[in-house]
């Protein structure tokens, strides 16, 4: 051990200075999330790249039609880019959240102000501060954002009890703290590792389509590889590669077709794969049966709030709602369409 010391040492400074220079890098949980996006580009780049490099048939026959590899390149280049802009949007934070309602309230813009402080990077809570009143003052009067959160909730609910215990702030109804990001996360659903943020309420419509594009994406490079393995006789190394390729590429395919599948339900019935999964751990959910969707407002609507941007909070359904939807589905109710 005392003898690596001396070339160790040198070696640590340098990385260190490195990683001083980086700050992307410097954040082990960054790096990884990095190291991660830059394997699925590698990975994306391999598949596309051995074609263009071992199968001469393939070549002449994006010569003799262009616009088929030209449809395959526009794919590619859009389920890329589709990735990454997912990767770096953001899913809907209720420090954001809670920044926008504040400011926007005209009880704390005239004539009292409204300021925002954001803690340490590691909690993120956020403090709102009534300038021209006592502390205590401060403490008895609910914040805009407290009064729209206990709207939400059925009347008598303590927002104590709604309060997180990691970032401080008052969570609205689907909301989580995600401990990989350190913030709580409106209409939280996953924390995917893959692109490095969570999935919520602002970008699981991208979420959704970037799935649907790199489902595609396999689906059209397997059917190249099979192409390409039916054809002329190859060398045995070709055939080994090929197939390896094409068994990677074939569990790729069964994950992300059935995470489309899965993703596209959640959708349609406006649920969240937390609150799927965790059901009977969510206080305000464990007597709400489990074929009723609480938050569902058919699917047409549900599709629209998805697609269309709609960011609105949703509340807790009333004891008539849950009633009305946990009625059993008649053929009345089947031509009258009322799951739309």
């Amino acid at each position: 051990m005392g003898v690596c010391c001396p070339f160790l040492q040198p070696w640590d400074r340098a990385r260190n200075q490195f990683l001083i220079n980086l700050p992307c890098l410097s954040d082990p949980v960054r790096r990884s999330s990095l190291l991660l996006k830059l394997a699925l580009v590698v990975l994306h780049l391999v598949f596309i790249g051995f074609l263009f490099l071992f199968d001469a048939e393939f070549i002449e026959k994006t010569k003799r039609d262009p616009w088929y590899m030209g449809c395959y390149l526009l794919l590619f280049s859009a389920t890329l880019l589709q990735y990454f802009v997912t990767s770096g949007s953001s899913p809907g934070y209720v420090v954001d959240a809670m920044r926008d309602v504040c400011e926007t309230s005209a009880m704390y813009r005239n004539p009292l102000a409204c300021s925002i402080q954001h803690a340490s990077r590691k909690s993120e809570s956020v403090v709102v501060n009534v300038e021209g009143g006592s502390a205590s003052c401060a403490r008895r009067t609910p914040t805009p954002w407290g009064k729209l959160v206990l709207d939400l909730y059925p009347p008598g609910t303590s927002i104590r009890n709604l309060t997180c215990g990691y970032c401080h702030v008052e969570q609205p109804p689907r909301t989580k703290h995600c401990h990989d990001c350190d913030r709580c996360v409106l209409q939280f659903d996953h924390h995917c590792v893959w692109l490095g943020t969570c999935i919520g309420q602002k970008n699981h419509c991208k979420f959704w389509w970037y799935i649907c594009e790199e489902t595609t994406l396999c689906i059209w490079t397997l059917i190249m590889y099979v192409d390409y393995l039916s054809n002329v006789a190859k060398p045995w190394w070709k055939n080994a590669i090929i197939i390896l390729l094409l068994v990677i590429l074939a569990i790729s395919l069964i994950f992300v077709m059935l995470l489309l599948i899965f993703h596209s339900y959640l959708i349609l019935t406006n649920q969240s794969t937390y609150e799927l999964v965790r059901r009977r751990r969510i206080p305000y959910m464990r007597n709400i049966p489990e074929r009723v969707h609480p938050f569902s407002r058919g699917i047409r609507r549900n599709l629209y709030n998805v697609c269309c941007g709609n960011y609105n909070l949703d509340s807790l359904p009333t004891a008539f709602e849950l009633e009305d939807r946990s009625r059993p589905y008649t053929c009345i109710d089947m031509l009258k369409c009322r799951c739309c």
